[in-house]
């Protein structure tokens, strides 16, 4: 059977469910780089930067295992725009028997892809994104029938679905949560190690000369893109985490310092919300130091509640109320976003490195962006549509799910 295979942007996982059982001698994977996905909302070009050479450099790998892959260029004149307009022009071009993807991140693209089997007159077999902890059909029967939905409880139960720092049906260290420990202020002689940096190969150097040249007016710049695009180098980049900050995570994880920018983060969720690591992997490295006796447990335990806990929540939350999720204003907030969000022009410090920060690398920690950019947003009533865009823009792990 000659199947058509379509790989998403953020879906840079050997492993992805739409891979399995592909057949080299008469499948082919169809990569595609969107304008359309570039631009319904303007991103960050950093982030158009990272996901596309993730893609480039995930076509090649896949290549030299032998599999045909029709990579559609973002300047080839060829290129539709689209998601659709490429599957459907493949069709047209391939004549496969069946189409076959995972799941996407996003509920947009999913009602998108629904049309693709009516509008190809094709089986398209669309299915489930297997790199989660909980699926989503998971997520519904845990939330049905509860008055309230609590991270800690759905935490708890993914603990024990992966067995993830547990001993037997326990917790290690007896407690689930080390979150009160996790509040010191960093001391003035604390230095931070440098986070490790990836160098623009030849492939990420080409990428960011086109966008830089498409996406001139957009928040940001190219210059300094250092973000792992492969699998290998995001397992180096988690490796270094570990090896050299997870220790120190846990302690001073809420705490901020200007012109510190990363402190002992581990800088790998651009890599997890583009596939190229997996989350339960990045779990097992932490948890194999703890119990290696090289982490404490408080560290540990708060770097994997925000992947299986947190992480897993957001998403499982997205998916059970969309599409009404998005429209909800439940407090009438109406202010517009005010231009320091984009400026960073503010006598408020924070504010103003918070910005200036997401301005340059396209990323902030979560305090940065939950205590300071949230919480500003929420004590001065501006409208939620316009910050989760803002949101959306400027932060290269950003999905709308996230």
């Amino acid at each position: 059977m000659n199947t058509l295979r379509v790989v998403l942007g953020d879906q840079c996982t050997p492993g992805l469910s739409a891979l399995e059982d592909l057949d080299p001698a008469t499948d082919t994977v169809l990569m595609v780089e969107a304008m359309a996905e570039c631009t319904y909302v303007p991103h960050h070009p950093k982030k158009i930067v990272l996901i596309l050479s993730a893609m480039r450099h995930f076509a090649r790998a896949l290549q030299a295992r032998g599999v045909q892959v029709r990579y559609v260029h973002l300047d080839d004149p060829a290129n539709t725009g689209s998601f659709r307009g490429e599957v459907l022009r493949a069709c047209a071009d391939l004549h496969p028997d069946r189409i076959v993807a995972t799941e996407p991140g996003e509920w947009r693209v999913l009602q998108d892809m629904r049309t693709w089997h009516e509008a190809a007159n094709l089986d398209c077999d669309i299915r489930d994104d297997t790199r989660f902890v909980s699926r989503i059909q998971d997520f519904r029967a845990w939330a049905r029938n509860r008055g309230a939905f609590r991270m800690e409880t759905f935490y708890r139960a993914m603990r024990l679905q992966t067995g993830l720092l547990m001993e037997g049906a326990e917790p290690a260290g007896g407690r689930w949560n080390y979150d009160p420990e996790n509040r010191k202020p960093l001391p003035r002689a604390v230095t931070p190690p440098p986070p490790p940096r990836f160098p623009p190969d030849e492939v990420t150097q080409e990428v960011m000369a086109l966008v830089a040249g498409r996406f001139p007016s957009h928040f940001g710049a190219v210059d300094g893109f250092n973000l792992p695009v492969t699998n290998r180098d995001a397992r180096i980049a988690l490796a270094d985490f570990v090896e050299n900050r997870l220790a120190q995570f846990g302690d001073w994880q809420d705490a901020m310092r200007a012109g510190e920018g990363v402190l002992f983060h581990a800088l790998i969720s651009t890599s997890l919300n583009t596939g190229l690591l997996c989350p339960v992997e990045a779990c097992r490295a932490a948890e194999a130091a703890w119990r290696a006796g090289l982490a404490p447990l408080n560290a540990v335990e708060g770097f994997v509640r925000q992947i299986i806990g947190w992480r897993e929540f957001v998403r499982g939350v997205y998916w059970l109320r969309m599409p009404e999720y998005a429209a909800l204003n439940t407090l009438e907030a109406t202010r517009p976003l005010p231009a320091l969000y984009w400026t960073a022009d503010t006598r408020m410090n924070c504010l103003h490195h918070a910005v200036s920060d997401t301005r340059d690398h396209a990323y902030a920690h979560h305090i940065q962006r939950l205590m300071v950019l949230g919480n500003f947003a929420l004590l001065a009533g501006l409208h939620p549509d316009q910050v989760c865009e803002w949101f959306l823009v400027v932060y290269a792990d950003a999905y709308e799910w996230v």
